[in-house]
């Protein structure tokens, strides 16, 4: 399990970076492996598998990279309804350029940093890196065509 130092580390990014509170992530587990940490909701069944050998467990939530923590997709997917900053709205247009390996510039008031990009108001796609005025594209491509063949666009 990941030491409280860390927890409280990781989760006030999130609220600092996103506004995603802390306290969304209380009913949870941090696992830390190498350079990711998984999270898992509390339960008591989590006692009873500590006895076996567990390669992972829960969802892959951070890696570092670099000098910073990335939220993963899946991450951002699942919590990221929650972010009331660095969350960035695109639109087909923006998304087709991004899968096509473009940068986007824009002059957005943020500090350099992950974000969260999302098609129209509600379809989180996952996380983007934002710097010197242009934007990343940090979503798997796989991940993106799977979202866009089960998911019609808005």
């Amino acid at each position: 399990m990941a030491e409280e130092r860390e927890r409280q580390h990781l989760f006030s990014q999130l609220e600092d970076r996103f506004g995603i509170p802390r306290s969304l992530f209380d009913g949870y587990l941090l696992f830390k492996r190498e350079k990711s940490w998984s999270l898992v909701r509390n339960s008591s069944h989590i006692v009873a598998a500590a006895q076996f050998k567990v390669s992972m467990v829960g969802i892959r939530a951070f890696q570092k990279v670099g000098a910073y923590i990335k939220p993963t997709t899946r991450m951002l997917q699942i919590f990221g309804g929650a972010a009331t900053r660095a969350r960035i709205v695109l639109d087909e247009n923006q998304l087709e350029r991004l899968l096509g390996g473009e940068r986007l510039c824009m002059d957005l008031d943020l500090d350099r940093g992950y974000v969260i990009l999302t098609l129209g108001k509600h379809m989180i796609l996952g996380a983007g890196f934002y710097a010197r005025g242009e934007l990343h594209s940090q979503i798997p491509r796989k991940e993106l065509k799977i979202r866009m063949i089960r998911m019609p666009l808005e």
